[in-house]
Parts: C-alpha cells; sequence; structure tokens
C-alpha cells in the first residue's frame, strides 16, 4: 500500500519534498488539496465537509488501505477520515493540526472567519510583491524556502478556498473530537514542534493520548516540521510503518 501525504494551510503538496526526498520508500503520494495549486471540483465549496469527501474518493481509489500522514489541516482531515472510515487507513501519522474541542483559533484564523475581513486580507496579501508576502510568512514561523513557495502559490483561488474552509470550521474541534475518540485503533504517530505559534504542544500530547499514538516533539521546531526536521521525521515515519 501507498503512503499518502496531505498538506495544510496556504501550502501546496509541493511543501513534502524535503521529508519525501529522505524517504527509502518510493510508492508516496503527496496530494493537492483542491485550491491548492490546483482547480477545485464542480460544485465545490471548499468546506471542511467538501474536503473530507474529497479525500475519501481519492484514498478509496487506491483499493487498499494506506499509510496516511497529515499536516496542519491536512493532520485534522486526516483523523476525521480515520475515524470515519477506518477500512482506508492502516497507520495514521499527523502533527500541527489540533481537532479538539478546547482549541481556539489563531489570531490570523480567526480574522479570516470574519466576513468582509477576511477578504480584506486576502485582497493585502496578493496586492503585495511576492517578496513580502514570503517575508511575513518566515515572520510566521515558516522555513524561508517553504516561505518563498508559499508566497508564489498564493492566488485568488486558494485565498478563497482558505475562508472557506476556515468559515466552515469555527467549533470543529467540537464537532469531530468525540469520532477521533470513538475509532478504532491503528498504529499512530503525532509529531509536532516544540515552538509552535499556533498550536501548543499540550495538544500534540492530548492528540497522542486520544489516538493511542508515538509522540515526538522536536524541539526549537516551530509549526512546519516537514521543512524544518525533513530528515528526522522521515526516519520517524519510516520506523513507523516498519513497526506496524
Amino acid at each position: 500500500m501507498p503512503a499518502v501525504f496531505v498538506h495544510g494551510v496556504p501550502d501546496t503538496a509541493g511543501m513534502w519534498k524535503p521529508l519525501i526526498g529522505h524517504l527509502s520508500r518510493k510508492d508516496v503520494i503527496a496530494l493537492p488539496l483542491p485550491g491548492f495549486g490546483c482547480e477545485t471540483p464542480t460544485d465545490f465549496n471548499a468546506t471542511k465537509e467538501d474536503y473530507i469527501d474529497w479525500l475519501i474518493v481519492e484514498l478509496e481509489n487506491f483499493g487498499e488501505p494506506v499509510d496516511l500522514v497529515g499536516h496542519d489541516w491536512g493532520a485534522i482531515l486526516v483523523q476525521r477520515v480515520a475515524a470515519l472510515r477506518t477500512d482506508l487507513v492502516k497507520t495514521l501519522a499527523s502533527g500541527s493540526g489540533p481537532l479538539d474541542a478546547e482549541y481556539e483559533w489563531h489570531p490570523m484564523a480567526q480574522a479570516w472567519q470574519q466576513q468582509e475581513v477576511g477578504e480584506q486580507i486576502f485582497s493585502t496579501l496578493l496586492g503585495q510583491p511576492s517578496e513580502a508576502r514570503a517575508a511575513m510568512f518566515v515572520t510566521g514561523g515558516a522555513p524561508p524556502a517553504l516561505a518563498t513557495s508559499q508566497a508564489e502559490q498564493l492566488d485568488e483561488r486558494m485565498g478563497r478556498c482558505i475562508l472557506s474552509l476556515y468559515r466552515s470550521a469555527i467549533a470543529v474541534g467540537a464537532e469531530w473530537q468525540a469520532s477521533v475518540e470513538a475509532m478504532d485503533q491503528r498504529p499512530a504517530l503525532v509529531m509536532w514542534g516544540a515552538d509552535d505559534p499556533y498550536c501548543p504542544p499540550r495538544f500534540a500530547e492530548r492528540q497522542a493520548e486520544r489516538t493511542n499514538a508515538r509522540l515526538l516533539v522536536f524541539n526549537e521546531c516551530s509549526h512546519w516540521w516537514p521543512s524544518e526536521r525533513a530528515k528526522e521525521a522521515a526516519l520517524e515515519l519510516e520506523q513507523h510503518w516498519a513497526t506496524a
């Protein structure tokens, strides 16, 4: 079965390249979320439910359970899919995306969730040179190379999808946490940055306990461990898969 990677916001599937480059296995697929560097399907409204439905279909197409990995929003989505369709997921690895009723969205997410305010934020961002956007992403904790990619990939379509996704997910933790707590157990791994400015490591601890997962917190690491700790994370994933 393949290893399937699901990215978050405001990334594209290319954000996994540093980590995937350190893997020995070749049956690896990084799925691009609709609207993030790619087109969206017809009648796709970019809500959290739309992304779950889309991911389920993508996983069904493999015809066998996969090793599923998610970061940021990808982590939220893979947890929910694993809870809804346990038959599609052999092993689960996720991080930096808390699906937790106690979690409060970070200030920027809360701004995106406000009508007109979110639109103004993206209008301002898209009106800036790519270099200025990249500098802002670096300030938010992204490694420079990743920040440059994020700045170049950001467009109106991605902005619309981000706003719709976050506005559909104001209370996602309260809505979806119970399903994760009740799901069948499988080999699970949680990875997190100790200095994550968007979701503190205590949510990693809660997630690991909820999913009976091995927990790895990277010291001196921000939100984007797939880039900041690419080699270490790849080694941890291969150990995770080998012992499943």
